[in-house]
Formats: C-alpha cells, sequence, structure tokens
C-alpha cells in the first residue's frame, strides 16, 4: 500500500555511502528531503545529485538533511559521486542509500512496473522531525526534479507549523499568507496583529 501523508516514514536500516544508518535515529530533530533515483551513472541523475549537493547551505539553513537513494551499491555509488562532483562542480556529502535489493524502494512504493520493473522513478518524500510524511511528489524517470520547488515547499510546510497559516497559489518566502477559515477573526486580532486583506469572509490575507 502506498504511503499517505501524515503516515510515520518507515525506519530501515542499510549501508550508505557515508556507513551504515537506522533512518529514524539517523534524521534525529531535523526535517528530511528523501529522494530516489533510478541509477547510478545516468545523467538526469547525476544533475539531481549534484544540484543537492551545491544547494547543501540552503537544506542546512532550514534543517533539512538530504538523503539520495538508487538502486546500486555503496561501491558504484562512491564511483559515481567522483563524476557528480567534476561534472558539476560541487562536493558530496549527503550519504546515498545503497538499495540493491529494492529493500527500501519496495518499502516506499519507489518501483513503479510501468516505468521499470527493477529501477526507482524519481521520488520525493519531505519528511518532519516527527518522522511524519509531510510531502510526495514522483516525477517520470526523464524528467528532472525542480529544486527550487523543493525549498519552496519546505519553507512553506515550516512556517504553517510555526504561524498555523496557509500558502496561497504561487507563494514563494515573504508573500502574504492566508488565514485559515478555521480561524475566527477574534482569535486573528491576536494571532495577526498587523491586520489582514479581507477578500472574502473565507479568503483573508496577511503579512506574517
Amino acid at each position: 500500500m502506498s504511503l499517505r501523508l501524515g503516515d510515520t516514514a518507515p525506519n530501515f536500516k542499510i549501508a550508505t555511502t557515508t556507513g551504515e544508518i537506522d533512518f529514524h535515529e539517523w534524521a534525529g530533530d531535523s526535517w528530511v528531503f528523501f529522494f530516489s533515483h533510478p541509477a547510478d551513472f545516468t545523467p538526469v541523475c547525476t544533475t539531481e545529485m549534484g544540484r543537492t549537493a551545491q544547494l547543501d547551505a540552503e537544506f542546512t539553513a532550514r534543517n533539512v538533511k538530504p538523503l539520495g537513494l538508487s538502486t546500486d551499491t555503496v561501491e558504484e555509488h562512491l564511483k559515481w559521486i567522483k563524476d557528480v562532483d567534476d561534472t558539476q562542480n560541487t562536493s558530496l556529502k549527503f550519504p546515498i542509500v545503497a538499495d540493491k535489493d529494492h529493500k527500501v524502494a519496495q518499502l516506499y512504493s519507489m518501483i513503479h512496473p510501468g516505468e521499470s520493473e527493477t529501477a526507482a522513478v524519481r521520488s520525493v518524500f519531505i519528511i518532519d522531525p516527527d518522522k511524519k510524511i509531510r510531502l510526495t511528489m514522483t516525477y517520470p524517470m526523464s524528467v528532472g526534479r525542480n529544486f527550487t520547488e523543493m525549498l519552496r515547499v519546505i519553507d512553506a510546510l515550516q512556517l504553517s507549523d510555526e504561524k498555523g497559516i496557509a500558502t496561497p497559489a504561487d507563494w514563494k518566502k515573504g508573500d502574504k499568507v492566508i488565514i485559515p477559515p478555521s480561524v475566527s477573526n477574534d482569535k486573528a486580532k491576536d494571532l495577526f496583529p498587523n491586520g489582514w486583506d479581507e477578500l472574502r469572509p473565507y479568503l483573508r490575507l496577511t503579512k506574517v
């Protein structure tokens, strides 16, 4: 059965490029950007691994740990990292899960037979510090991920948790946010002292 938003991310113990990890223990009190790849030494995957490494400071600033996965061995991953660093002008430090037996890929429903019987599709799981799955996204093998969107949705989730708000279409950091309809105007006065623009009783925009 596929994992759903709000589910606890399944734990696993497995070898990675930085040593064996217990996933929940490794994640600790951080958010996790867990993303899978069809195979090592493939062009789209190489650019994605490189982009994740290039964004190390951005992930760190958000208390996010990246974790990659590919259905190859640690030895293959380590060879591939050299190519990633060389071609993408970066230094990849985050762990990559060695999932040769598809143990984790099956656990997280990353194998889609319509795409491949053996390779993981481009799945994304954003997991919060309570180990709850907050976002899932699946790309076909041929399409690289939008990392601006990855950071944007992490920002939105973290702000929502902190301020009890929702974010409108195309929201980005610094834009106005939505006061949920479940929050009365009386309560909103305390929570949002800067006031709000009421386009409709159910659509109130404010700055936080």
